[in-house]
Order: C-alpha cells, then structure tokens, then sequence
C-alpha cells in the first residue's frame, strides 16, 4: 500500500502576521530617521520650519498686519514645494540603497517580503505629512488670532501642503520600483516639470490643465470675499488624496518578488546547483523545515482593487476641478460687482454711514477712524458733511482678474477696498480727501488744478509720518516731480509744482496750516483754482510749473 505525499506551505500563524507588521512599522520608523538625518531634508526641513515660525513670531506691518483668512489658506501651499522636492529625492535614494550597495541578495534571508519593505518605504513619509500639516495648522492659527484678521479659511486648502509632499515622496517610491537606477529621479523631475509647464501654457491656462499641477497658485491684487473665490479646493485635495494612495499602492505593486524564508533554494541556483529532486512518491521537492513557497503577498487582489479605487478617487477628484465657474457663482460675482448693496450691511458711525460685505463688518470702526482724522482738517460743510462709505470689490474676473474699481458718481460716496493695512490706509484717506473736495469720486479722480494740493494735505496732514505716507501713496514712491497718487479707484494726477507746495505743507506745523485751510477754505477748494494761487494762500514757495491741466 502506498501513500502519495504533497508539500504543503505551512499556515500562517496569526501571531507572526502581527510580528511581520511590526517590522514594517520599525522599518518606517528607521527610515523616517535616516531621511531626517541626511543633510539636505534636514537643512530643508530646519528652514521650512524657521521661516515659517520667524515670519508667525515677527509679523510684517502693512497689510500683513490685516490677513483676509481665505488668502492665508492657499498662502500655505507655496513654502513646502522645496520640502516635497527633497523627499523625492531622499526617499528614492533610501529605496535604492540595498541596490547601490549590492546587498538585494541579503534580503532573502529576512522574513520581510520585498512588498512589506516598500509599505515600510512609504510609511516613512507619513511623520514628514504630519509635520508639515502642523506648520500649516499653526501658520493658520496664528493668522486666525490676529486681531486684524477677517474671512474665513477653507480646511480644503490647507490640505494640500502635507498633500503634495507626501505625493513627492511615493512618486520618488514609485520611480524607484519601475526604475531602479540613480538617474531616474532627476530625468523624472526634468520630465514632471516639463508637463507641468505644459499643461499649464501648452493648453493657454484652462482650467482643466492647471488643476492638474498639485499646487496651484492664483495670486491677486484684491480680496474676495470667500463665497466668491470659487476655486475647487474639494475637488482638489480629492485629487491629490487619490494621487497619493495611487502612486504609494503602485510602488508596493511593483515591488519585486522574493523568496521568504527559502534561501538555500535560491543561493543554489545562483551558483548553478541543481534543485533537488522530488523523491518518486512526492509531487514537489522537499523544502527546509519553516520554508514559505514564492511569496506574491503585495500583489493579491484587495491591492488590486484598492489601488483601482484610488484611481478612481483620484480620476474623479480631477473631472470634479475641471468645471470651472458655475453659473450661480459668475451670478453672485456680477451681483457683488455691480450691486454690492444687495449683500452688504449697513453701521452708522457718527455721522456717516458704511457699508461692508458680511467678513469685513467688524473693519468699519477703522474707516472710520481714518474719515474722521481726515474730516478734522477740512472746512466749512465739509467738515461735518455725511459721507457714505462703501466697500466695493472687482469679482466678475475671479481671483485672476486684476481690473480697477470705476469711481462712483454718487454724491458723497466713497469706495474702500477689501484690503486694509500700509499703503490701503492713505489711499482710502485720498479718496475721502478728493470727495470732501470735488463732491463725488469721478470728478475727485479728474481734478489737475490746485485743488490737488488740499487734497492731499487733508488725507495726510494728520498721519503720524506724512512725508513717508506721501511717498507710499505715489506710485513711483518719489517725493518729487510729477507722479499719480492711488486711490481705490481711478488714481489722482498730480504735477511737480503741487508735489512742491504739498511736500513743505507736510514739513510745517499741522496746526498753523490747519488754521490757514479752514479759514480759507472756500478760495482753496473753489474750481479751477491754480496751484500758485493755492501756494499764496498757504504761505509757501509759489511753483514755477503751470498745472497739468493747463488752468
């Protein structure tokens, strides 16, 4: 009677599957501990972290010192490229590190499976996620608690700095595992930046291609308010989420296969020694005590389909993006641009009123402060003469539009923007001076006669530092010559000659020219007045220059 013997690869015993996690997370762990200590992750990492706590501990004035939360959210997503950069680099040299140093064959002795060892590659990126996710969480934080601070943040938006630097670190997984060679990294990133340029000017900026760069930048010189920013920050972080599991699961896909536990086969058919034999009443050859079969483990099929649902996160994260505006948004932008009383509030201070978009309501007090300093040089009426104040925004174009606010023709009323802080603050007071003086913005804008010079002695007689703040409200920041002085609106002309008279009025005693305004207002603010007449009056050097308007 004879029996037919089989091999049979041993079960798994529960206990050991627990110790082979075990190993994987200590591989992360002695990984993540080498790519610190090497030079460049750490120097970058030091700097990201150093920057980002000098500029949260040392806040700029001007209008830093007023940050709109819904700017300070994508502010977040610019520091860290340099960080994701170097990951690329490090975790695919640490991938290749056994290669390099010809130590591969040494691996079939462990009883960690080549796929474990790449889980344990790409769980040495998770520390660098979270460290940056708490820079941006305090960066963040920091601005929120400031008292200047308005709008509000999307968590969207946050997330795609730690996104895009564990996205860094599995690319450079991945080309690791399809290519393992030293010069694969840098050709990559050659290549990576040459299709992000592509898409981003090959295809003239549509929205489909742009959203496809991980990090995308939309600067621009005004705040929205934060239901009109309309970027697709959900959709995004979904797609950079989706490209990150795909890229980690690939590399584990890709890893190569391995023996486990079943080295004497494998060095005897390196040296070219035959496999033993099957005996005649076995259908396999025999195997060492506590030897594993091939082991195929990071290619089974919940891999399979994780990595296919990711794919589909990461496929329906970029169809999501690729929209554009939606009608009801391009509505409530048109209806903010050319109708913002229909969305504003409105606070008495005093006696003039202002009107701001829902985030800035708590800013109007600051207006007003400036209305008033500005209101205490001027004369006659227009010392106590109601003003309304409103808040108005360009919205139409997004937060690539860059177009300036029309002026209005309303008597009285007087545009602010949605920025505040350094130069905002003398420039809305210019726009106040020149409706206290011309009666409405439009023809405030339009003034060239010496009208100009009580203009800008009223919007800056008070300031702490005048000279300083006429430089800074000019657009050339020169004290002499002709130059243009901003405003929110159309900017206002002014010639050599009045930058002359205006320059000396700020160099006097504020009290003494104020006198001197007040008393003769009427003959200062009186239309088609000239500069040298204006000089006279105010008891400086007459100008030898006519004005610009030729009156």
């Amino acid at each position: 009677m004879s029996a037919v013997m089989e091999a049979t690869a041993p079960p798994v015993v529960r206990g050991e599957q627990r110790r082979s996690w075990a190993a994987v997370f200590a591989l992360a762990r002695f990984e993540a501990r080498e790519m610190l200590m090497q030079v460049p992750v750490a120097v970058t990492l030091l700097v990201y972290v150093g920057y980002t706590g000098w500029k949260l501990l040392f806040p700029p004035d001007g209008m830093d010192a007023y940050p709109a939360l819904q700017d300070v959210d994508r502010a977040t997503q610019t520091t860290p490229t340099l960080l994701g950069f170097v990951l690329f680099l490090a975790v695919n040299r640490a991938a290749l590190r056994s290669r390099r140093r010809g130590t591969d064959r040494h691996f079939d002795v462990l009883v960690m499976e080549p796929w474990r060892r790449t889980v344990g590659h790409a769980m040495s990126l998770v520390p660098f996620g979270v460290v940056t996710a708490l820079v941006v969480l305090a960066q963040f934080t920091w601005q929120a608690l400031r008292p200047g601070a308005v709008g509000h943040g999307s968590v969207a938006e946050l997330a795609v700095a730690p996104l895009y630097v564990l996205l860094c670190g599995a690319v450079g997984l991945l080309i690791a595992r399809l290519i393992p060679s030293v010069f694969a990294a840098p050709l990559a990133v050659l290549g990576l930046f040459t299709f992000l340029m592509f898409v981003s000017t090959g295809t003239s900026g549509a929205q489909w291609s742009r959203w496809l760069s991980p990090v995308v930048s939309e600067n621009s010189n005004s705040t929205l308010p934060s239901d009109l920013v309309g970027r697709p920050a959900g959709w995004h972080a979904l797609y950079l989420g989706g490209l990150v599991l795909v890229a980690a699961m690939a590399a584990v896909l890709c890893a190569p296969r391995g023996v486990h536990g079943d080295a004497v086969f494998r060095l005897r058919h390196r040296r070219g020694w035959s496999r033993p034999a099957a005996e005649p009443h076995m259908k396999t050859a025999p195997r060492p005590f506590g030897a594993r079969p091939l082991a195929d483990g990071g290619r089974t099929w919940p891999l399979k389909a994780a990595t296919a649902g990711a794919l589909a996160l990461a496929v329906t994260g970029a169809v999501g993006q690729s929209g554009g505006v939606s009608p009801e948004l391009a509505t409530a932008r048109e209806r903010a641009t050319v109708s913002p009383e229909r969305e504003q509030s409105c606070v008495r201070h005093g006696s003039s009123q202002y009107c701001a978009f829902g985030e800035w309501s708590a800013r109007t007090g600051a207006w007003a402060g400036v209305v008033d300093r500005v209101q205490a040089l001027a004369g006659g009426a227009a010392a106590s003469r109601p003003l309304l104040v409103r808040q108005r925004v360009e919205a139409r174009y997004g937060l690539d539009g860059d177009a300036a606010i029309a002026p209005s023709a309303t008597p009285g009323q007087v545009t602010v923007g949605t920025r505040w802080g350094g130069n905002r603050v003398p420039e809305f007071a210019v726009a106040v001076a020149s409706v206290l003086v011309g009666g409405d913005e439009k023809t405030g804008s339009e003034l060239c006669d010496g009208r100009v010079v009580t203009v800008m002695w009223l919007a800056l007689g008070r300031d702490a530092d005048p000279v300083a703040d006429l430089k800074n409200v000019r657009l050339d920041d020169s004290l002499s010559g002709p130059a243009i002085a901003l405003t929110p609106t159309n900017p206002l002309s002014m010639s050599a000659g009045q930058t002359d008279v205006v320059r000396e009025l700020l160099s006097r005693p504020r009290a003494e020219v104020t006198s001197v305004v007040k008393s003769h207002w009427a003959q200062l603010t009186a239309p088609g007045v000239k500069t040298a007449d204006v000089a006279r009056v105010l008891g400086t050097e007459v100008p030898k220059e006519a004005d610009e308007c030729g009156k």
